[in-house]
């Protein structure tokens, strides 16, 4: 339990105590589970969301397109695909960011290596994979997402799909050289603190609706009851979980939360990998969005990609992680 424990004794006080659930029953197990973890998702949110979007008060949308802008195609694509881990993105966004990308100069590509890693890898996430999973399971997950998304940006480069985006996106190049005002340290600390704030608001009714499905799997679903259909030996359950998470549109904060209750009831972690994975970073709506600046033809060719990629990562982890 760790720097943890304390928010356990908490948890316990709360429920036995207070709330007087009778110890050792199913209704004492789910909600013990939802007070303690949704003290620990929420304290680790406010304190690495702050963290990360200082890094981000570094990263404005003008100096990202300038970093990636004349990059060469391996360079530009791995640099994009961190970058996108910092960055703010979401699927309202995803016109605007493609438009000032590409009119930047930055190659189809590396702008699609940006576009999958953005969603996919992002401080939500992390947050919580590294307070549920711990920081092997929150790496696993970072490089995995950072090989996806740098493999389908090469891949999509390759393929030189120019043609397949809409005449317009490449009318009105953006000028790249415009000197950027410059923030102390008091004006980041502040964007921090509202950003951290905005998120939280966004986000916390996700979080609580995934931590309430968690605890109900927690205390009311028999252990390895999930395993008989999604184990590590069952060779639908990547495909199947990717299928079902492609037109879930929901944050990450209501999805790993879900995920965590999962694994613990046997289904395999590479099987709940390719699920997340497919919720944030195959999006209907942004493909939707997207419609509107490049060909269905396109969209396919990057939803396969991305979606091979999701596939592979699953079946390599639930070899790796039995």
């Amino acid at each position: 339990m760790g720097v943890f424990y304390p928010l356990q004794l908490l948890a316990d006080w709360l429920t036995f105590s207070v709330f007087h659930i009778t110890p050792k029953t199913l209704l004492a197990g789910a909600v013990n589970f939802f007070i303690f973890d949704t003290l620990k998702i929420f304290i680790l949110l406010a304190v690495i969301i702050f963290a990360v979007s200082v890094i981000r008060s570094f990263l404005p949308p003008e100096k990202t397109r300038k970093l990636l802008s004349g990059k060469s195609k391996y360079t530009g694509n791995a640099l994009a695909s961190i970058l996108g881990i910092f960055t703010p993105f979401c699927s309202c966004s995803a016109i605007p960011l493609f438009l000032g990308f590409v009119q930047a100069g930055v190659p189809l590509g590396t702008t699609f290596s940006f576009l999958v890693a953005s969603p996919m890898i992002n401080e939500v996430a992390l947050v919580l994979l590294l307070g549920l999973f711990g920081w092997n399971i929150a790496l696993i997950y970072i490089f995995s997402g950072l090989v996806i998304a740098i493999l389908s940006g090469i891949a999509i480069g390759k393929l030189r799909p120019e043609n397949l985006v809409e005449a317009f996106v490449f009318q009105n190049s953006l000028n790249t050289n415009v000197a950027l005002p410059r923030m102390f340290w008091r004006e980041r600390f502040a964007y921090a603190k509202d950003y951290t704030l905005d998120i939280l608001k966004k986000v916390w009714p996700y979080v609580l609706i995934g931590i309430g499905v968690g605890a109900f799997i927690h205390g009311y679903v028999p252990t390895d009851f999930l395993a008989k259909f999604a184990g590590s030996d069952k060779w639908y359950g990547v495909p199947l979980a990717v299928l079902i998470g492609i037109p879930l549109y929901s944050n990450a904060a209501g999805v790993i939360p879900l995920v965590s209750a999962l694994t613990e009831k046997g289904v395999a972690m590479g099987t709940t990998l390719a699920f997340m994975m497919s919720v944030t970073a195959l999006s209907l709506p942004e493909f939707m969005i997207l419609k509107k600046v490049m060909k269905t033809r396109l969209i396919l060719l990057f939803a396969g990609i991305v979606g091979l990629g999701i596939l592979l990562t699953g079946f390599l982890f639930n070899l790796i992680l039995r």
